[in-house]
C-alpha cells in the first residue's frame, strides 16, 4: 500500500510539473510580424514617437497574456495597412518592461489599446461604435480606449484614425 501511495504522488508531482510547464511556456516573447510596429524599449523612445506622428495607436500588453497573443497577429495587420509616416503610428510597450509608461496612462488590464493626438491621449470618435465593457467611451462620445482583444472595436478605431471611417479626436 505504501509503494502505492508513493507512485500516486510522484505521478501527481508529474502531471502539475508538467501542466506548469505549458503556462510557463507561453511567456516567450510575442513574436511581431510587422516592420511598422514599433517596439517601445524606454519612455525616451515612447515621448520621441508622439512627438513625430500625429496619431498614434499603442498596444500595452504582456508576453504571458493570452488575450495578447491572439490580438498580435491583427493589430500588426492594422499596422501593415494604415500605418502612415508622420500621420499614423503603431507601438507596442510591454508593461513589465516599460512600466512607467503603463501607469503613466492609467493601464492595469492587458491589452490595452490607447490613442494618441499629437502626443496627448484623445478619445477617438468612432461611428456605430457604442460603449461595452471593452470599450469606456468619454463624456462626449468618444472612444477613450480599448480594453482586451476585442478585434472589431480596434479595426474601427484604427478606420477611423486612418480616416476611413470617422473623424478622430476633436479638432
Amino acid at each position: 500500500m505504501e509503494t502505492t501511495t508513493y507512485l500516486l504522488w510522484l505521478f501527481a508531482i508529474f502531471m502539475i510539473f508538467r501542466l506548469l510547464k505549458q503556462v510557463f511556456a507561453s511567456s516567450s516573447p510575442i513574436p511581431e510580424t510587422s516592420g511598422k510596429v514599433y517596439k517601445v524599449a524606454n519612455a525616451a523612445e515612447f515621448d520621441a514617437l508622439l512627438s513625430s506622428t500625429t496619431h498614434v495607436v499603442v498596444d500595452f500588453y504582456a508576453d504571458w497574456c493570452p488575450p495578447c497573443r491572439a490580438i498580435a497577429p491583427e493589430f500588426s495587420k492594422l499596422a501593415d495597412e494604415h500605418s502612415s509616416d508622420g500621420h499614423l503610428a503603431f507601438a507596442k510597450v510591454n508593461v513589465d518592461h516599460v512600466d512607467n509608461i503603463a501607469s503613466r496612462y492609467g493601464v492595469s488590464a492587458m491589452p490595452t489599446f490607447l490613442f494618441f493626438r499629437n502626443g496627448a491621449p484623445t478619445g477617438v470618435a468612432v461611428e456605430g461604435l457604442g460603449a461595452r465593457p471593452s470599450v469606456p467611451l468619454t463624456g462626449d462620445g468618444l472612444v477613450e480606449r480599448v480594453r482586451g482583444a476585442d478585434r472589431a472595436a480596434l479595426q474601427a478605431v484604427v478606420q477611423a484614425l486612418a480616416g476611413q471611417g470617422g473623424k478622430a479626436g476633436k479638432e
